[in-house]
C-alpha cells in the first residue's frame, strides 16, 4: 500500500491551489484570444481539471474527483472572475504564476503517477498518467484555443520534460520498494526545480537530427 505524501486536509488544499493557478493560466489565454466570459470560464476550467479528469477515466477512478469535489470545480470559476476583472494586473505577475505552475506541474506528476498505480496500472503506464495529469490539461487549452499546444513546440522552455522526470523518480522507488512521503516530496521538489531551471536559463528539447526543413517558423 503506498503511503500518501501529505494528510488528505493538506493534499486537498495543495490540489485546489494547483488547480487555481492553472485555471489562471488557461483564463489568461483566453483574455488574449478575445474569448468572452463563457470561453475565459471554459479554458480555466479544461485547463485546471483536464489532465486529473482524463488520469481517472482511464483508471476507472468515476465519477472523477473533478465532478464529485465541489472545490475542484469551483475554483478554477474563481479564477477565471479574477482574470476577467483583473487581467492587466495579473499579467503583472505573470513571472510569479509560473512560479506556481511549476510547483503544481510537479505536484500533478507526482501524485497522478502514485494514483495511477494504486489503481492497479504498471509502472510505464502509471508514469505515463502522471505526465498526463500534469500537462493534459495545458494541451487541451491549447487547443481549444487554435494553438499548436506549448508540450509540442521547440520554441518553448521544457516543461514535459521535468513532469516526466518527477514521475520516473516516482515508478523507480516503487520498484525498488522505497517511496516514501520523503522520496515523493524528493521527486515533486526535483520537477519542480528543473521547470524553474528551465525558464531562467531557457532550456529546450531538441529537434530532429541534421534538420534541413525550408518550413517557415513563427
Amino acid at each position: 500500500m503506498l503511503q500518501p505524501l501529505f494528510t488528505p486536509s493538506v493534499q486537498h488544499t495543495l490540489d485546489v491551489i494547483g488547480i487555481f493557478v492553472f485555471a489562471i493560466s488557461g483564463a489568461l489565454l483566453a483574455v488574449r484570444k478575445n474569448f468572452d466570459v463563457f470561453g475565459i470560464a471554459v479554458l480555466a476550467e479544461v485547463t485546471a481539471l483536464g489532465g486529473g479528469l482524463f488520469r481517472d477515466l482511464v483508471i476507472g477512478a468515476v465519477p472523477p474527483a473533478a465532478f464529485t469535489d465541489l472545490g475542484y470545480f469551483v475554483t478554477p470559476l474563481v479564477a477565471a472572475l479574477v482574470v476577467f476583472f483583473l487581467h492587466p494586473h495579473v499579467e503583472r505577475i505573470q513571472a510569479a504564476v509560473l512560479v506556481f505552475d511549476a510547483a503544481g506541474l510537479g505536484l500533478f506528476c507526482v501524485s497522478g503517477t502514485t494514483k495511477a498505480y494504486s489503481y492497479g496500472l504498471g509502472l510505464t503506464a502509471s508514469a505515463t498518467l502522471g505526465l498526463a495529469t500534469a500537462v493534459g490539461g495545458g494541451v487541451l487549452r491549447d487547443v481549444l484555443a487554435n494553438e499548436v499546444p506549448s508540450l509540442l513546440r521547440w520554441d518553448r522552455d521544457l516543461y514535459a520534460v521535468p513532469a516526466i522526470v518527477g514521475a520516473t523518480m516516482v515508478v523507480l522507488c516503487i520498484r525498488a520498494h522505497a517511496l516514501s512521503p520523503f522520496t515523493s516530496a524528493l521527486a515533486v521538489v526535483t520537477a519542480f526545480v528543473l521547470r524553474l531551471l528551465a525558464m531562467r536559463f531557457h532550456w529546450r528539447a531538441p529537434r530532429a537530427w541534421n534538420r534541413r526543413s525550408t518550413v517557415t517558423e513563427d
